[in-house]
């Protein structure tokens, strides 16, 4: 019997709020009924990349933000079911990835912080909500992250095809979906995060819309090759990766009088080849690319992305999740309306061949919203 649950998602770009309002039966049955989007404040969306920045947060900061991004969840969740005409008692439940604010995985002891308090979703809705997905795995040593790898599995593998899926958020990851064996994942590393960056610094857009600026620009081999240079890039999975990591600040760093040199537009295209290049590798680490990759995020989008991808993996089929039931900026959220209902019915959710950890888990803490 299928029953309505709804996925909260806000990724590593911190433009707002995803609500997929999704209807789940056994688990592989999952199909989004209604999404919808709300932008954060511009006040907020600027605290919030300030946050992310510094490398610490006074106690009243922190709070104060958890309450802030907590009260935008609720909204967008209340905003959904409104529009569709539904009271808290039509859904199960609600599975609320939060923000994050910082993910550090290697670190000693390994964390991941996200906010969006939890109660304050429960408690404005009425709906039962699952959160803080990502702290279980780590304590059972994993990486916490890519977690929606099992729900890419359950609606998008198909027998006797290899697939993959690739998230273009702020960060990339890959859920690799073979014929026969296990299904594995992991972060590539930057998506979005360094375009959207590059372009707002220098152009005052919040994105290039479909590559357009980058489009303009040329591949700098040398700074692409420095960027390259990179550790994350050859080490072996699991690993996961924020912006944290591939910072404005690594861009520089990195980039050095390169970056400073070059011209605007051609650091842009060379972004885009980096994305490109790096979900390329990860793609063909088992020795050989999918028949077919399905593209999901907002880099779905970016039209200049997908063609340096198309190039680099020129045997390969791409195409958007669209064609197979979902759009592509609905997935993460509906995949966290799945979590949520595998927590809610006593079923792990996080893949231990994905993120390291020492087995299945039932991932998330669960506040009552009656």
């Amino acid at each position: 019997m299928l029953a309505y649950y709804i996925g909260l998602m806000s990724g590593t770009s911190r433009d707002g709020i995803d609500a997929v309002l999704t209807a789940i039966g056994d688990g592989r049955d999952a199909r989004v009924i209604a999404h919808h989007h709300r932008a954060y404040p511009a006040s907020l969306a600027m605290d919030l990349a300030a946050a992310v920045e510094q490398s610490e947060l006074s106690a009243v900061t922190a709070g104060t933000l958890d309450a802030r991004v907590g009260e935008q969840f609720a909204r967008a969740a209340t905003e959904l079911l409104r529009a569709e005409g539904l009271s808290p008692g039509d859904v199960r439940g609600i599975g609320s990835h939060g923000q994050t604010l910082h993910h550090a995985p290697d670190a000693e002891p390994a964390f991941s912080w996200q906010i969006g308090d939890p109660f304050r979703i429960a408690e404005r809705t009425g709906v039962d909500t699952v959160a803080m997905f990502r702290q279980r795995d780590i304590a059972a040593g994993g990486e916490g992250a890519p977690l929606a790898c099992g729900f890419h599995a359950a609606r998008f593998a198909q027998p006797g095809h290899d697939r993959a899926v690739v998230n273009i958020g702020g960060i990339s990851n890959v859920t690799r979906l073979p014929p026969d064996g296990e299904v594995s994942g992991h972060d590539c590393g930057p998506g979005n995060t360094l375009l959207d960056h590059w372009v707002r610094h220098h152009r005052g857009c919040e994105y290039d819309a479909d590559g357009a600026w980058a489009r303009t620009g040329q591949v700098h081999p040398e700074l692409l090759q420095t960027l390259l240079a990179d550790p994350y890039f050859q080490r072996p999975p699991p690993k996961s990766t924020g912006p944290e990591h591939f910072s404005p600040a690594w861009l520089a760093a990195r980039g050095g009088p390169t970056l400073v040199a070059a011209n605007p537009a051609d650091v842009q295209a060379t972004l885009a080849e980096l994305t490109a290049h790096a979900i390329a590798r990860e793609l063909v680490r088992p020795g050989n690319a999918p028949e077919d990759v399905l593209i999901c995020g907002g880099g779905a989008r970016n039209g200049f992305l997908l063609e340096r991808l198309a190039i680099a993996l020129p045997q390969t089929r791409i195409e958007l999740t669209d064609a197979s039931g979902i759009p592509a900026e609905q997935v993460e959220g509906a995949a966290f309306a799945w979590l949520a209902f595998r927590t809610l019915h006593h079923q792990s959710g996080n893949l231990p061949a994905v993120t390291g950890a020492r087995g299945p888990r039932i991932l998330g803490c669960v506040i009552p919203g009656g």
